[in-house]
Order: structure tokens, then C-alpha cells, then sequence
């Protein structure tokens, strides 16, 4: 038993798509803000950091600094001078951390690190004068001993950061810019350190971004809420009435004064009036329907008719001579609608002669089933006048030429076969070619010579030729439908399987033969429908 799917109605779906585009316009434009005020702010305090470490630097005494990183620096006035402006300026500035210092390769060592209690500085932290810190033992990280060498570089170059460093370890989240006091000859002889904590920047970003996504959830919340109740009134609530209207109509089953009225003046009122209209035709189309369906139905018992009709008319009793033993006969037809137009036909002219025909109709279903039943019996009637295979086609040409208003026309192999010394006569009208077996032989085509179809042309004559059949040979006539066979992608099915497949059972009895060659057939077509006749006749010297 099938499962049904669960159903999810229209304004559940709005609900569920609005929410999704809701909370995703939320965090971009969330996003965007907080993208956008980080940059700025992080860009302001970058520009403060390095201008100040700049300022600063640029404000001391280079006589000061030279006599502060003297030995006994720290007991001079120089230093005090020093320490207290520094101290001034850390207050002034909200600056984290104020140093003066001095670098070399591998370290860097500490002559003033201004220490303010009442700003929140920790006196145990506060660095001595002349404490000399590894750069391995300050760095937490790999990107911080980078850092530190960076710094030592731009110090050789006497130069100082033109953008702070940025470091986010155990010390905090710091931009630490630095910048050299110059001698008069341009060189470095100390620099100062500038590092501000942007912890409270951080904070304040998170605090942006957690309102921009609190204002933007509100807003947009508020827009889906009015646009549900929008959509409800407008397309949802419309659209239930007429989905409630169709169940209603399909379980009455009943389409007369059915109408449902919506006036939403869009796409929605004119499905309404579509449905109307459909039930309006509703009904005069279920009686047109029932109407062809008895005709349809009488066709087909009709054609049911005409099917059982064509088969009686081709010899389909085996074995057809029981009482000859010289030869054997057997033959199928498999049409590819109700009705075809291959026929085969095999009759005695007299005690010693014995026809053979199959033909192919152009076109399939009644036309050709008519036409086949008009050519065939112009064949026997003529073939049993005890003409020549050659004559009798040309005079079956004539007569089928004449009022052709249909312009079809049929192709023919027609053999006579003279029991007496076993020479075969045949003619060819556009036919495919014969196989044929020698005993104990193979089965190979024999390229006949053919003439123009009958019914194409009027006064067209025809060439016969004979074949002498000894006992245990075998002659095998098909009509196109079974080298023309096609499988799901387009290939042929064509002579040369077909020759394998009458030489891979050609031991067998000539309705093992013809069977074989079909069960070949349909495993070489597979799901693939059947576009023509297939038809076979098989005929062996005994």
C-alpha cells in the first residue's frame, strides 16, 4: 500500500520561508554592522597608538634618554623629569602600558615601565630599571616572538611601527605600537613602548553586534508578522476556500451549480473563473467521453473481428500438406497493431507445382490489412492460372495500379516450386533477399535480382530466376520487420544476426527454426515496442 506523503499547507510554508529569510537578513545585515564599526574603531585606536608612541618619543630629551640608559640612569634628575611625564601622559591618555626601553637581537630591556595603582596597575607586574626580558620568555606564542621581531628590526632601521602590532594572548587583547628616540645622527638609542588594551573595544563591538540583532529580530519580525497576515488574507485563505470547493466537487461528483465566487482581482479570481468554467464543460465533456468510449470500444471489437478474420485468411494449420511428404512448410506472422499488412500464402497450383509468396504492405493497421487482402488474392488467383512467377507479378502490377487513389503499394517474393525435380522459380518485386541452406550447409542470403514494388508503377516488368533445391535444403523468406527490428537505443537488429540465429538452430524442425528466430527477436528488443509486422516463412526439400 502506497504511504502518503505529509501534506504541509500553503501559509505553514510562508511561515517557515519568511522566518528562514528573516533570521538570515538578520545576521548579514547584524554582520555587515558590526564588519563595518570594527573596522572604523580598530582604525581609530590603530591611528591613536602609533601617533601617540610617535608624540611621545619625539616629546623627550634625547640628553634625558642618553643619561636614563646610563649606568646609575635611574638616580639622576634626568629620570625623574623622565618618569613623571611619563606618568602625566599615561594618565592623561588612558594608556595601558608606557614604557621606555632599549632592544638588542634577542632582548629587550626595561629603563622606565610607569606604573598608576589608581589606573589598575598591578606594582608586582611593574618592570625594574635595567630588567632585561628574552624574547622567548616574554612571547606566549609563535605570532608574539614574531612580533618581537619585527620590533628588533625596526629598531636597527631606526625607524618605529607604522600600524600597531596586534597580540590576543594571556596578557589581553593589546595594540602595541613602538616608536625610537633619535640621537642628532639619526639613530636609536632607546624607543618608547605604547600599548593599549582593547578589551573594552571588543566588548563594546559584541555589545553592537548583540543589538544590532536584537533591533534587526524586531523589525523583521514584525514585517513577517504583517506580511503573513497579509498573504493570508490575500492568496492563502482564497486559495483553501477553492481547494475546499474541489474536494467538494470531487467527493458529489456532481459539476452543475458548483460555482465559487472570489474577488481577490488577480491571478487568484481568475483560477476561480477557470474552475468554474471547467466545471461548466465539465459535464458535456464526460458525455462526449462516455460517447467515444462505447465507440472506442466498438472499434475495438471491430478490429477484434478483423484481427481473427486475417488470421483465418493466411494458412495457419501445420502441417499444411500432411499428405506430401517431399516437402515441409511452416510460416508465422506477428502484426504490430491489430491488424497488419505482411501476409505470407502457400498453395498447390497443381499435383506437381507448389506457390510460395510473402509480401510486405506499405503503411500498417486497416488501410494495409485491406490492401494486403486485395493483393493476396490477386496472387492466387493469378499464380493458379499456371503462369510464370514473372508474369504473374507483372499482371497483380497492373491491376493493383489501377484507382491507387491511396498511392500504397506492397512488395512480393514469389516463388514456384516444381515438386517433380525440385527447381524453385521465383521473382522479386522489392522483396528482401531469401536465405538459403544447402544441406548440411549454413544459412547465407542469395541476392536476388529485384523489381519495382506492385502498384508503383503500371507496365513494369519483372525478372525471374530458378534455384535448383536438393533434399535437406531450406529456404527461409521474412518480410523487413525482422531485420529492421530496433532495440531501446536505435539499433538495428539486421541480417547478419539474423543469419546467426537461424544457423544457431538450424538442426532443429523448420517451427523450431522460425520460433528461434523470434525469441532472438524479442531478446534483442527487450521494452522497446514493435514499429512493424514480423513475418517468416520456412520451407524445406524432404
Amino acid at each position: 500500500m502506497k504511504k502518503r506523503r505529509l501534506k504541509l499547507k500553503l501559509l505553514p510554508k510562508f511561515v517557515v520561508s519568511l522566518t528562514i529569510l528573516g533570521v538570515v537578513l538578520t545576521v548579514v545585515i547584524s554582520l555587515f554592522s558590526y564588519v563595518n564599526t570594527r573596522a572604523y574603531l580598530e582604525d581609530m585606536y590603530a591611528q591613536r597608538v602609533v601617533f601617540g608612541a610617535q608624540s611621545i618619543a619625539t616629546m623627550l630629551s634625547v640628553d634625558d634618554v642618553r643619561t636614563i640608559i646610563s649606568e646609575g640612569g635611574d638616580q639622576t634628575e634626568a629620570y625623574t623629569r623622565t618618569v613623571e611625564l611619563l606618568t602625566q601622559l599615561k594618565k592623561d591618555g588612558d594608556i595601558t602600558f608606557l614604557s621606555l626601553t632599549t632592544k638588542d637581537a634577542d632582548s629587550v630591556t626595561f629603563y622606565i615601565d610607569i606604573c598608576i595603582p589608581e589606573m589598575g596597575d598591578d606594582p608586582a607586574a611593574q618592570m625594574p630599571y635595567g630588567t632585561d626580558v628574552l624574547y622567548t620568555d616574554a612571547a606566549s606564542s609563535p605570532e608574539d616572538l614574531e612580533n618581537y621581531t619585527i620590533g628588533w628590526e625596526l629598531f636597527q632601521q631606526n625607524v618605529g611601527t607604522s600600524e600597531p602590532l596586534i597580540t590576543d594572548n594571556d596578557y589581553g587583547y593589546n595594540f602595541t605600537a613602538s616608536w625610537p628616540v633619535l640621537d642628532e645622527n639619526g639613530q636609536a638609542i632607546a624607543e618608547i613602548q605604547y600599548i593599549l588594551d582593547m578589551r573594552d573595544v571588543r566588548s563594546y563591538l559584541n555589545s553592537v553586534l548583540y543589538t544590532m540583532l536584537g533591533i534587526s529580530l524586531g523589525i523583521i519580525g514584525v514585517a513577517v508578522v504583517c506580511y503573513i497576515l497579509f498573504v493570508r488574507r490575500t492568496v492563502t485563505r482564497p486559495i483553501g476556500r477553492l481547494a475546499a470547493q474541489m474536494e467538494s466537487v470531487t467527493a458529489a461528483g456532481e459539476f452543475q451549480n458548483q460555482h465559487i465566487d472570489l474577488h481577490t482581482g488577480d491571478e487568484i479570481e481568475t483560477m476561480g473563473d477557470a474552475f468554474n468554467f471547467m466545471l461548466d464543460e465539465l459535464e458535456n465533456y464526460i458525455d462526449n467521453l462516455a460517447k467515444i468510449t462505447a465507440e472506442k470500444e466498438r472499434i475495438g471489437a471491430e478490429l477484434s473481428v478483423a484481427t481473427q478474420i486475417q488470421a483465418s485468411m493466411l494458412p495457419c494449420i501445420f502441417p499444411a500438406f500432411p499428405e506430401r511428404p517431399e516437402f515441409d512448410i511452416y510460416a508465422t506472422m506477428d502484426p504490430a497493431k491489430e491488424v497488419g499488412g505482411d501476409f505470407y500464402d502457400f498453395f498447390l497450383v497443381d499435383d506437381n507445382h507448389l506457390a510460395l509468396v510473402i509480401a510486405d504492405v506499405s503503411g500498417k493497421g486497416v488501410p494495409a490489412a485491406l490492401f494486403m487482402v486485395i493483393a493476396k488474392t490477386l496472387l492466387k488467383n493469378e499464380a493458379l492460372t499456371g503462369k510464370r512467377p514473372q508474369d504473374i507479378l507483372a499482371a497483380v502490377n497492373n491491376q493493383l495500379c489501377e484507382n491507387n487513389e491511396a498511392e500504397m503499394f506492397v512488395t512480393v517474393w514469389l516463388g514456384i516450386y516444381e515438386i517433380s525435380t525440385g527447381l524453385l522459380t521465383a521473382a522479386n518485386a522489392g522483396h528482401e533477399y531469401p536465405a538459403i541452406q544447402r544441406a548440411g550447409g549454413a544459412f547465407e542470403l542469395y541476392k536476388d535480382r529485384h523489381g519495382f514494388v506492385l502498384a508503383g508503377m503500371e507496365g513494369s516488368r519483372y525478372k525471374e530466376y530458378a534455384l535448383q533445391l536438393h533434399p535437406g535444403d531450406r529456404l527461409f523468406v521474412y518480410t523487413d520487420g525482422v531485420a529492421e527490428a530496433t532495440d531501446a537505443g536505435n539499433n538495428l537488429y539486421g541480417t547478419d544476426r539474423m543469419l546467426a540465429a537461424l544457423n544457431g538452430c538450424r538442426g532443429e524442425t523448420l517451427e523450431d527454426l522460425l520460433h528461434g528466430v523470434k525469441a532472438d527477436i524479442d531478446g534483442f528488443v527487450g521494452e522497446a515496442p514493435q514499429f512493424d509486422d514480423i513475418t517468416m516463412l520456412g520451407f524445406q526439400v524432404k
